[in-house]
């Protein structure tokens, strides 16, 4: 793992600049504001989880099989789950768990495979059978189904509520936020980071910098005279009509078919139906257009594993960008040539789910007090790394 700069803190008007008030941004900044670090959020848009975090479906699964992702997603449910008890706020979290059904003896292998290292990092997980795969979602296709691997613990809730929610706490813990306002770049001396500029000129002194600028954290870098492997793909996703509960968990179909990897779905609070696809082979731009394509290609497939879906009809489609490493996992930590410089990137689609509970990591490691489980996720998710491999539940 790279070096940390743990020295970086200034008597400044801010001690931390965060670049970007979404996913992972906001939650850092209620994180940083409640240990006392003096934080500015910056944001080009106008008012928080305007970027990606608007076009995220809302599942939070722990259900990896990379520790780093599972400890950081179990404080994530841990923190969405308890929200509405600890703060007031209804974040429409439903506890419907993850199921993936399995088709293929290949995938079934892999799943039980999973199953020692997810349950040494504290996942409640099983591989279920046929027959409680079809309780879970009734109606679903049984021809070749050899079960299903499922953690009733996950769950989804709504983004614009979640985002929201941090940002009104971090707002009350000290926090500010300055939105219309872009970041040019993070101006750096003697191979340290110590200010930013905006778009209009100013520059904002500070004692270290936060990159979460999510699809754009590459174009900062570039603008800064910074290398970051981080590429944006586009994705797609829909919602129906809200109808009575049919099913609660999220359905993750690692089927491979023409033009997708996999899919998934799964009934919000509200009962629509939201679906995503895997594009195969990835759509490496950052076009934000919703296609025609998508939605007849995903409806075969919906209607394929779950026929009762067949009469629902399609709200709107959309679609966001994936910023995306080359071995699919974020990066979190220091850069590792300039000082003062954090990257909270690459999160390769999975930044609302990961952002709580990373965001208590990326405060810690600013301040210098980390935990034995934040260096888990810091070694996990290190810049510093060969970037070779994929974690099959990705």
């Amino acid at each position: 793992m790279s070096t940390p700069r743990k020295s970086t803190l200034r008597n400044r008007s801010y001690d931390v600049v965060i670049v970007g008030a979404g996913s992972l941004g906001v939650p850092t900044a209620m994180a940083l504001s409640g240990m006392g670090v003096k934080t500015l959020v910056l944001d080009g848009r106008p008012s928080p989880g305007q970027g990606e975090n608007k076009a995220a479906i809302g599942g939070i699964r722990a259900t990896h099989s990379d520790p780093a992702k599972i400890t950081a997603c179990l404080r994530s449910l841990r923190i969405v789950s308890t929200w509405q008890q600890t703060h007031g706020d209804d974040l429409e979290w439903l506890k419907g768990g993850y199921l993936f059904p399995v088709y293929r003896e290949q995938d079934r292998q892999a799943l039980l495979s999973l199953l020692p290292i997810q349950r040494k990092y504290g996942l409640k997980v099983d591989f279920i059978d046929t027959a409680s795969v079809g309780e879970l979602v009734p109606g679903i296709a049984t021809e070749g189904l050899l079960g299903g691997h499922y953690s009733p613990d996950d769950g989804s809730a709504s983004p614009l509520l979640c985002t929201n929610a941090f940002y009104r706490r971090a707002c009350a813990l000290g926090a500010h936020f300055r939105f219309n306002e872009t970041v040019d770049r993070v101006i750096v001396a003697g191979g340290r980071a110590h200010a930013v500029r905006t778009a209009a000129g100013e520059t904002i002194p500070c004692g270290v910098v936060i990159n979460a600028a999510g699809a754009t954290a590459q174009d900062l870098c570039a603008r800064s005279g910074v290398g970051l492997p981080v590429v944006a793909e586009a994705h797609e996703a829909g919602i129906t009509e809200p109808v009575a509960r049919l099913f609660s968990c999220m359905v993750v179909d690692i089927r491979p078919a023409e033009g997708s990897k996999n899919f998934y779905f799964y009934q919000s609070a509200r009962g629509q139906v939201v679906f995503c696809i895997t594009p195969e082979p990835p759509i490496l731009k950052a076009d934000r257009r919703e296609t025609s394509t998508f939605l007849p290609q995903v409806a075969t497939r919906l209607v394929e594993l779950l026929p009762r879906l067949r009469n629902l009809r399609v709200r709107r489609t959309w679609r966001g960008l994936y910023p995306m490493t080359p071995d699919a996992s974020p990066v979190v930590g220091w850069d590792c040539a300039v000082e003062g410089l954090f990257h909270v990137a690459g999160m390769c689609g999975q930044g609302f789910m990961l952002g709580p509970g990373l965001a208590e990591t990326i405060a810690r490691e600013v301040s210098g007090k980390t935990t034995a489980e934040d260096e888990i996720i810091l070694k996990g998710f290190d810049l510093n790394r060969d970037f070779c491999g994929t974690e099959f539940l990705k």
